[in-house]
């Protein structure tokens, strides 16, 4: 997983790291990464088989930032707390404010 320059990460799987980040680094990588450099490698893993890494790659495309940056953190104990899907933590966002208003309707 690289950070970008503007804050932002971008995950990906390749079978040379080195040569990977090289490319990023120039500009040859990701259209994602071309206007967002320098990038910085944050986190990565290593797997035996290819269609493993690329299910991990998919699978950490669809984490949060929050959920992301627990994982670059090694803060594995914070994983299950952040599965929650992004539409459940929505809906209860959106619960909590109603709730809010009514209360404040009458008071």
């Amino acid at each position: 997983m690289l950070r970008c320059s503007d804050g932002g990460y971008y995950v990906g799987s390749t079978t040379d790291l080195a040569a990977r980040l090289h490319q990023h680094q120039e500009g040859l990588g990701a259209r994602h990464t071309r206007h967002r450099r320098p990038v910085e490698l944050v986190w990565f893993e290593e797997h035996d088989r290819i269609d493993d890494a690329f299910a991990r790659e998919k699978q950490v495309q669809n984490w949060s930032r929050r959920k992301r940056e627990a994982l670059i953190r090694q803060a594995y104990d914070e994983l299950p707390d952040l599965a929650e899907s992004r539409y459940r933590t929505e809906r209860r966002e959106a619960e909590t404010a109603r709730a809010a208003l009514r209360d404040a309707s009458r008071e």
